[in-house]
């Protein structure tokens, strides 16, 4: 297998684990690139796209001219996966995007609308039937970064209120708050 020499040899681990940054930074871009697809930001998913080849053909081929360097191997797989988690904690961090809430109440419908227009949502309300009688179904449509604060606003208008949140993608016109 490998010899003593090869295991005590701080290069093979500092080689495995450049390959191991290579891959986070290969995959956070991936995550971002995969989101701004879905969001329709071609110039972001282009120069994403482009960085994300560059550095996954140079861990790549680090990986491949190795003759059989487990270490190597073990760096790349691991970044794969620490990558992954990387790009989805970055992209909550940049909460890029718009969501639409939707909130369910039996009873304080009108009054959860008042209070997220107090604080310039702009509010849809209508009138719906539930399992136990009438309820109003109310559409707010957020910033993601505002998702949190709205939930609250909400929570403590009815906190019996069911709440939902969706992406969404702005086409055209209607109040987008930005």
């Amino acid at each position: 297998m490998f010899s003593a020499a090869y295991w005590s040899d701080p290069h093979a681990y500092l080689f495995a684990l450049m390959i191991f940054g290579l891959r986070i930074c290969d995959m956070s871009m991936d995550t971002l690139r995969v989101l701004f697809v879905v969001r329709g930001k071609k110039l972001y998913v282009w120069v994403l796209g482009f960085v994300q080849s560059v550095i996954f053909v140079v861990a790549i081929s680090s990986v491949l001219t190795g003759s059989r360097n487990y270490l190597n191997i073990l760096g790349y797989a691991a970044g794969f996966a620490t990558g992954n988690i990387v790009g989805m904690l970055i992209e909550n961090k940049l909460a890029i995007g718009h969501v639409l809430v939707t909130i369910i109440s039996s009873t304080r419908g009108a009054f959860i609308a008042e209070r997220l227009r107090a604080s310039g949502y702009a509010v849809t309300e209508i009138a719906g039937r539930g399992m136990n009688g009438t309820v109003f179904e109310l559409h707010a449509s957020v910033l993601r970064k505002d998702v949190d604060y709205v939930e609250t606003v909400v929570l403590e208008a009815d906190s019996q209120a069911f709440v939902t949140a969706e992406d969404v993608r702005p086409v055209r016109r209607g109040f987008w708050r930005s």
